[in-house]
């Protein structure tokens, strides 16, 4: 079991094959999914390429998320939040996440991350602060529309996705800034 992992107390539900041209499960985010808005220097704030295979039959459509338990705001850090991705998608190319979400599904909703914006924002762990963990997890859903506000928390997605989850995949990717 991965520590402290967002997942380890909602119910168990079958898993599914989640790969990334731009990452391997356990290992460093590239800069391309780091955070120029939050000053890295290079961030990219490109959402990571996604593909996936074998969620569940019942599966009518996706969500995608993006999460640092890591984060020192004692409620961690959502930095991406997709709903209603349809069953028929299985793949989100880099850099789906941006300001107009033009390469998401046309019936995608982006939802505010906790930096308040409609899109991706890539990591910036505060210097010294160690390593985050990054847990990039589509989760398999049994209605086509989660009927989820665009304006709404991811927290509350993830309210909302309780009850209609089939399954579940995640990467976790890494990211440590220096102390100075």
């Amino acid at each position: 079991m991965i520590e402290n992992n967002p997942y380890a107390r909602l119910p168990e539900v079958p898993t599914f094959s989640l790969t990334s041209e731009n990452l391997s499960d356990g290992q460093s985010l590239a800069l391309a999914q780091w955070s120029g808005m939050s000053g890295v220097s290079g961030g990219l704030d490109a959402s990571p390429q996604l593909s996936w295979s074998g969620a569940p039959a019942e599966t009518k459509s996706y969500a995608v998320t993006v999460y640092d338990p890591d984060a020192p705001t004692g409620s961690g850090f959502w930095h991406w939040a997709v709903a209603n991705i349809p069953a028929s998608s299985t793949s989100i190319p880099e850099g789906a996440g941006d300001d107009d979400g033009s390469r998401l599904p046309e019936v995608a909703v982006q939802l505010p991350n906790d930096a308040r914006a409609a899109r991706f924002i890539g990591a910036a762990p505060p210097a010294g602060h160690g390593r985050h963990r990054y847990f990039i997890t589509v989760t398999a859903l049994d209605v086509d529309d989660i009927e989820v506000s665009a304006e709404a928390t991811p927290a509350t997605l993830g309210f909302l996705m309780a009850e209609h989850t089939v399954g579940r995949a995640w990467l976790v990717g890494t990211a440590e800034t220096p102390a100075v």
